[in-house]
């Protein structure tokens, strides 16, 4: 067996203890995600060869394999380092080989590392090396220190007494314990378990008064930092406002490490001691400070990016308004506000702009041309941007509306990262001679008929449903809401002959080179007939075509498995479910009733499951539907659309905007969100705020408190709700509870941290 296969035997086995999947999980996971597979393609299409893995679980195993490959590979380059300084042994080989962190790793290999020149260093070229090493020993009970370093004075080398060569052993000494594996992974947990982050303002910052006030004097335990905090106090750290510092604990750590280097007593315990300390302040300390800060900020980052990941999700996944001819409009005042309209599939039709806002003499202009582009394009429904002037196009809209015997809906839509959108290439091809405003009103009238389609065309930073998306690591986020935007669109599907390439370019396996050259293979030939039409795409292979089809439709297409997620590499099979029927395949997939005469037993082979059977036969029963839910929109009341308008004790209709790890963001119609804290999320208690609302979700929500000067609005949903009362404080969780802080205690034990259970 070759040393690469070797390798991946062993990424396995870590991979399968770590995640507790059964071995041919895991085995057939790595298999496929060798070669090629994404794991959309995996979870949905590969089901018998993964035990019915879900993304997610597929998603951990793509992790670590991507982890323990890097782990295997720095091995490699470590055991090479040592064993070309001839110091490799068969114990230490074997201890860096069954490791399975790189934090141990790196600690293994700390004492072999290429060092800058050190006080160690130094002390081992003026020959006091055997001195440290008798002082190790701890061997002589009696006599003096200073009478056993006097064979080691040597002016010419620079030790003029016994003094400078006991204080030059004792720097070789705190070096070999710094460079101790065990006594750093000693340091390193006591600290995570027991130390303080800590924050004070900076000196020149003190009179200042500035958004980190509350971080000016904050100490909390280290290991349970929550994430939002944690970004917030590194921002201001950032800004020159805040100083942070992790604060040990010292004598427990001074003991711990006195009592690995003093063994036995011995004339040296008292310098030995003083190397202890020395060891950990100079060369200890500073390190595992910067390492758990580093460590504390990573677990930080990943709990922001699980919430802005989650919130993305539900975002792209709002039920769409469907195939309706929509007016969007992107208000404004001074500026007039732009009208788009779009027909049923988003084709651009028209576009104007009104002034209703600037003067009385403009009003009758403006309702006269947004009556005719109503009319004229015979719009269904009208998407109004949620920006500054919204309230006001929104109410000038009804109202012009009902004058004229109308009844079309007004709905607000979000329109967070539409001017990114009309900035970008993307806009710039598809509307190369619209002005950047009227690209935003098309953008908002099309994320009215479907937001996935068009909100994949827009960094997911700027959608503007995360915390601290600047603060965290960028290529994690990225990494992470790609994966998001992936899952997403090929849970829905994508219609063919309709799809932007922006579109497409999400879709398993096409890439954005591939979805260009799939619209302009459309742009030139004409819509698809059917999927095999794919294979007929400069550079679309029969691989991408695997992972690719099933998650494309052709509405309407020679085949009528084309509008499904069927993979046409099962179509025999419905073929043979259709032809024991004594139907045709159209029939079949018309009929219900012949649908659920089907016995998928008869069907189960070597390579097609029940898992498989069972996904023919559900999406048999609705070919072609979109998953996602029924549109439904927020009603806001037309007599609140500013601060001052509110007042405390009103319900109100909104819609979820953010969720963060301390509560959810709700836009109530007023330009100003208000926050729920998620004391007030439910009536039970709720850990996570995911678990209780989501982006895009109706509300009804309770008036707390209004701070129009700060602008600030504080709601309920748990007082909103019928019988809706304060939670009673027996019913608040245990300490231990809320210990986790976001942080992920479970991998943290993974990752060679002790964690305490109080």
């Amino acid at each position: 067996m070759s040393q690469r296969s070797d390798a991946l035997v062993k990424i396995t086995t870590f991979i399968i203890e770590e995640t507790g999947l059964k071995p041919f999980q895991v085995e057939n996971t790595v298999e496929l995600l060798k070669e090629g597979a994404t794991v959309p393609f995996i979870a949905r299409y590969r089901k018998e060869r993964t035990g019915e893995l879900d993304e997610v679980q597929i998603r951990t195993v793509e992790e670590r394999l991507a982890y323990f490959t890097e782990l295997e590979e720095r091995k490699v380059t470590v055991l090479k380092s040592i064993e070309e300084q001839g110091k490799l042994t068969p114990e230490l080989k074997a201890r860096i080989e069954g490791s399975r962190q790189k934090t141990e790793v790196e600690d293994l290999y700390l004492p072999y590392k290429p060092k800058r020149r050190t006080k160690a260093t130094i002390a081992r070229e003026r020959g006091l090396e055997p001195l440290a090493d008798i002082m190790a020993a701890q061997e002589l009970t009696s006599g003096t220190p200073e009478e056993a370093a006097l064979p080691f004075v040597d002016p010419a080398r620079e030790v003029p007494d016994a003094a400078a060569a006991l204080e030059g052993a004792g720097h070789i000494l705190a070096e070999r314990l710094a460079d101790d594996a065990d006594a750093r992974a000693f340091v390193r947990r006591l600290t995570w378990d027991d130390g303080i982050f800590a924050s004070r303002v900076a000196s020149d910052k003190k009179e200042a008064v500035t958004k980190f006030e509350m971080y000016y004097d904050h100490r909390e335990p280290l290991k349970s930092v929550p994430s939002h905090r944690m970004l917030a106090m590194r921002r201001g750290e950032k800004e020159e406002v805040l100083l942070l510092a992790v604060e040990a604990p010292v004598a427990e750590i001074h003991a711990g490490l006195k009592a690995r280097l003093v063994v036995r007593e011995s004339i040296f315990r008292p310098i030995l001691e003083r190397v202890a300390e020395d060891a950990y302040k100079r060369l200890v300390a500073p390190s595992i400070e910067v390492e758990l800060r580093l460590e504390a900020k990573k677990l930080a980052d990943e709990a922001a990016i699980r919430v802005f990941a989650q919130n993305l999700r539900n975002l792209l996944l709002a039920p769409p308004a469907g195939g309706k001819r929509v007016l969007g409009i992107d208000p404004g005042l001074r500026t007039g506000s732009k009208l788009a309209a779009v027909d049923a599939t988003g084709r651009f039709l028209e576009h104007v702009t009104i002034y209703p806002h600037t003067g009385e003499g403009r009003v009758a202009g403006a309702k006269k041309d947004f009556l005719r582009l109503v009319e004229t394009h015979n719009i269904e429904m009208i998407a109004v941007g949620n920006g500054t002037a919204g309230r006001e196009i929104e109410q000038f809209a009804k109202e012009t509306l009902a004058e004229a015997g109308k009844r079309v809906p007004v709905v607000m839509v979000s329109e967070a990262g539409a001017s990114v959108y009309s900035a970008s290439e993307i806009a710039r091809e598809e509307f190369p001679d619209l002005d950047l405003t009227v690209r935003g009103a098309i953008s908002i009238a099309r994320r009215l008929q479907d937001p996935l389609a068009e909100l994949v065309k827009i960094d997911p930073k700027s959608i503007g449903v995360g915390q601290y998306q600047h603060d965290v690591d960028q290529k994690a986020l990225k990494k992470a809401l790609d994966d998001v935007v992936e899952s997403c669109v090929n849970f829905v599907g994508v219609d063919l002959n309709t799809a932007s390439w922006a579109l497409l370019s999400y879709v398993s396996g096409v890439g954005q080179s591939l979805a260009k050259a799939i619209v302009a293979r459309r742009d030139a030939e004409g819509p698809f007939a059917s999927r095999r039409g794919l294979l007929k795409v400069p550079r679309f292979g029969e691989k991408a075509f695997e992972q690719a089809v099933g998650f494309l439709r052709i509405r309407n297409g020679e085949h009528p498995l084309d509008n499904t997620a069927v993979h046409p590499e099962r179509y025999p099979v419905v073929e043979a479910m259709a032809a024991d029927l004594g139907v045709s395949l159209p029939q079949l997939a018309a009929d219900q009733a012949l649908v659920e005469r089907i016995d998928l037993k008869r069907y189960v082979t070597g390579a097609v499951g029940l898992p498989t059977l069972r996904d023919i036969v559900a999406e048999l029963k609705k070919p072609g539907r979109d998953p996602r839910e029924e549109f439904r929109t927020a009603a806001f009341r037309d007599d609140i659309r500013e601060l001052s308008d509110l007042k405390e004790g009103m319900v109100l209709q909104g819609v979820v905007t953010n969720v963060t790890a301390f509560g959810a963001f709700v836009d109530i119609g007023v330009h100003q969100d208000g926050l729920v804290h998620v004391s007030h999320l439910a009536a039970r208690f709720v850990k996570d705020p995911n678990e209780a609302v989501r982006v895009g979700e109706v509300v009804k929500v309770k008036v707390l408190a209004v701070d129009v000067a700060r602008k600030r609005i504080s709601l309920s949903i748990r007082e909103a709700m019928e019988g809706g009362a304060p939670r009673p404080k027996s019913e608040r969780p245990p300490r231990e509870e809320q210990g986790s802080g976001g942080l992920d205690l479970a991998k943290l034990e993974k990752a060679g941290f002790r964690v305490k259970k109080r």
